[in-house]
């Protein structure tokens, strides 16, 4: 009997990668199957190999139960010589054991075939997925959430896979012997076949119910395994909050509810296999009590050689009746399986049909677009310039409005404002993390559509304030695993930086392991990395977005000595709420509701007595009460 654990637990599995949404039945969305099987077309021999497997196994199923009848009734009960039968029932024997173990073999091979077939679509289609997500919009993930994405590129694609080894060919396989059987069950006998099938009607309504039933689980095992997981992982993350307002007892209380949820639905889906799988067993005595009732009915109102025959037709309908209800047993089961691979494939390609990605090359008409190699590369500084750029998150929404300003080859343009005014949105433009919607962004004089992005992105390096470090050594984290920057390099870099001695001090050194997210730093330590990051790529413009807004006063004086060697020699755009750090830049801007509303030195704008005076002095008086605190 099939594991009725394993199952639920794969139904469980299943539940926490489908969204909230109701489920649409998609068993027979032949157009979506093509578009899966299209991914099987580099492996069609495999793939023809598996059908052709399962028509073979078809055949094959009811041989050996024929091969008892043909034993019992024209070998053993015709009789003969002693020896004559003997020798008939040895060569029956082997030929049973033949075909025993061809037909393991043939199953062995088709379940092994449609196994590797899955798991090789799975690993095309993932890697597919994962390109596209490299490629997608950055707003795409201002909208949706990382777990969704992670969800598409993990669990989903994997739930494609049972298509292939537990969904269509197997269904297909179990249909053909089901159909093999009762051929054979027909051609042996067609009246006892008749009795035999009498209680089916009962096991098609059975297997009905027993589908509905566990789609209808499956949907409350996927919400409360979704409902879970985020409770779980929010809570995780946010458990310094928890414990510093002593709310873990309440959250205990919530996380009980949820799991209790969990465990309910989980029961009612157990609950269906538990009644489905008895009835199985109890149509199949039934068929074989009915089958034995009339085959000896018969036998007592026929001459002895029917008699015979009919005995012979009891073995061999008992064997193809336990093999006609294996694959009833799974095969509502299955179609479960598919229909998971089938909802999860939609969303699936709703990842790789999404359109909102930025262009490579998009290409201005009278400009050559630009793609240079790394070694051909001038890394002097560049010259930046904003023209008549606006540009919206949200149709309607302007965040910034006719922009306009230039920087210098070596020049140092600060970028100051309120929260909110557009200073990240300026950043994140240049380095063509969104697409504006009117205006130029020109480097050295060139559109920066007409670059392609590896090499606009190559000569632009970005400092944020909130930096994230990989899981994994400094070396790696400062490297990016760039096998072309060599150890000497980076222990060059980190000198210039003033990070070298605090890195030999950690266990390991450069090899130390920074944990996730870089745990086991300081926020300075953190910045100061990121700062050894962007002086190994020699970017030719540096942008750093308020690099020192969150660390304390030492942290700071290391990260201004770190900002003083990296933009020696190249064009910089400085975002800062600190003021302070700021005064050494050639020009400060301040923006103001996605508008440029002065533009100067700090002196200039000091004796201007504008926006950016008052926002200068509040802060200095802002730090003169707090020393005097």
């Amino acid at each position: 009997m099939l594991n009725t654990g394993s199952r639920i637990f794969k139904i469980r599995y299943f539940a926490g990668t489908l969204s909230d949404q109701p489920l649409i039945k998609k068993i027979f969305d032949f157009g979506l199957l093509r578009r899966i099987f299209r991914y099987a077309k580099p492996y069609r021999r495999r793939f023809v190999m598996s059908v052709v497997l399962a028509i073979v196994l078809a055949v094959l199923s009811p041989v050996r139960p024929l091969l008892i009848n043909y034993t019992i009734h024209d070998v053993i009960q015709q009789g003969g010589e002693r020896s004559i039968v003997i020798e008939l029932l040895l060569q029956i024997t082997i030929l049973q054991v033949v075909f025993l173990l061809i037909e393991t073999a043939l199953r062995f091979y088709f379940t092994f075939i449609t196994a590797w077939l899955g798991q090789t679509v799975v690993r095309d289609m993932r890697v597919q997925v994962y390109q596209k997500i490299l490629r997608l919009n950055l707003r795409q993930f201002d909208k949706t959430p990382i777990g969704t994405l992670t969800t598409r590129t993990i669990n989903d694609i994997e739930s494609i896979n049972d298509i292939f080894s537990e969904g269509l060919i197997p269904i297909i396989a179990d249909l053909l012997s089901i159909i093999a059987i009762l051929i054979a069950m027909f051609w042996t006998n067609w009246q006892l076949t008749l009795v035999c099938l009498i209680p089916f009607p009962l096991m098609i309504i059975a297997t009905y119910y027993f589908k509905e039933s566990v789609n209808k689980s499956f949907i409350r095992v996927r919400n409360a395994v979704a409902a879970l997981n985020a409770f779980v992982q929010e809570h995780i993350t946010g458990m310094q909050v928890i414990q510093s307002f002593t709310a873990g007892e309440r959250e205990y209380r919530r996380f009980t509810a949820i799991n209790r949820d969990h465990r309910n639905a989980n029961i009612r889906a157990i609950f269906a296999y538990s009644v489905f799988f008895p009835i199985v067993e109890i149509v199949l005595a039934f068929s074989m009590g009915l089958l034995v009732w009339f085959a000896a009915r018969q036998a007592y109102s026929l001459p002895t050689d029917e008699a015979a025959r009919i005995s012979g037709h009891i073995v061999s309908f008992i064997l193809m009746l336990n093999l006609l209800f294996r694959p009833l047993r799974v095969i509502a089961d299955k179609f479960n399986v598919l229909q998971m691979g089938m909802v999860a494939s939609e969303r699936v390609f709703k990842v790789l049909d999404n359109e909102d990605v930025m262009a490579d090359t998009a290409g201005v008409p009278g400009l050559q677009t630009v793609n240079r190699e790394p070694s051909t590369v001038n890394h002097q500084a560049a010259s930046i310039e904003f023209d008549q750029v606006s540009f919206a998150y949200t149709e309607g929404v302007p965040v910034l409005k006719n922009i306009s300003f230039a920087v210098a080859p070596g020049e140092t343009l600060a970028i100051v404002g309120h929260t909110g005014s557009g200073k990240t949105s300026i950043i994140s433009l240049l380095n063509r993390l969104y697409a504006i919607q009117e205006g130029t962004i020109r480097l050295d004089g060139i559109p920066i559509e007409n670059y392609s992005l590896a090499d606009l992105r190559r000569q632009i390096g970005v400092v944020l304030q909130d930096v994230f470090l990989f899981s994994g050594s400094i070396m790696d984290n400062v490297t990016l695993r760039d096998p072309a920057i060599e150890r000497a390099q980076v222990e060059e870099a980190a000198k210039l930086i003033g990070m070298h001695e605090f890195i030999e001090q950690l266990p390991g050194g450069y090899d130390y392991n920074v944990m996730e997210r870089g745990a086991t730093l300081s926020l300075g330590q953190r910045q100061l990395l990121s700062f050894i990051r962007a002086l190994l790529f020699n970017p030719r413009v540096l942008i750093l977005d308020e690099a020192t807004s969150s660390v304390d006063t030492a942290s700071e004086q290391l990260i201004q000595h770190a900002i003083d060697t990296l933009i020696a020699g190249r064009s910089s755009i400085v975002i800062a709420h600190r003021l302070s750090t700021i005064r050494k830049a050639h020009r400060i801007m301040v923006l103001d509701k996605g508008e440029i509303r002065e533009i100067g030195t700090h002196e200039e704008l000091l004796a201007k007595g504008g926006l950016y005076a008052g926002l200068y002095h509040m802060q200095f008086e802002k730090k003169v009460m707090g020393s005097e605190t």
